[in-house]
């Protein structure tokens, strides 16, 4: 005797197809941090150096399509001199994707970009790093220059 296997009713196919659409957004939202680690000891590495040196850095797997980076930077006053800078985010050791400068005031900006990584795609492995040197004021002095975030996209 064939046996008959009853149907949902369209109520309980709404509401599943109603989950399923709210997983998949839910999935678009989704971003992964990426750590940065610092190449000194400070909290905020702190560059007193007239040449670019790398004060942060990480090595990523480049799976996404790009990198959402947003930094903070800071000058510095000694003795009432104020000291500026620049600073860098370089890929694979040569290629500059952002660049700014830093204020010779001692007060905190921000710089915020979104960077291409389709070209590294076929890599195993992404080295970013960033980069920050003194370029004016006190010759004591120096600047500060950090990752607020940093997402997968």
């Amino acid at each position: 005797m064939a046996q008959r296997v009853p149907s949902p009713d369209v109520l309980s196919r709404l509401a599943r197809l109603e989950r399923e659409v709210a997983v998949l957004r839910r999935a678009g939202w989704e971003r992964d941090e990426l750590p940065f680690y610092p190449t000194s000891a400070a909290s905020m590495p702190y560059e007193t150096s007239a040449t670019l040196q790398v004060v942060w850095e990480t090595v990523l797997s480049p799976r996404t399509g790009a990198l959402s980076l947003g930094l903070v930077t800071i000058g510095n006053v000694i003795g009432g001199v104020n000291t500026g800078g620049e600073w860098q985010v370089v890929l694979a050791d040569t290629v500059v994707v952002m660049s700014g400068t830093i204020a010779a005031t001692f007060s905190y900006q921000f710089a915020a970009a979104s960077i291409d990584l389709t070209p590294y795609r076929g890599q195993a492995s992404l080295k970013v790093q960033i980069k920050a040197r003194r370029t004016s004021g006190a010759t004591t002095g120096g600047v500060a220059v950090a990752p607020r975030y940093a997402r997968l996209i």
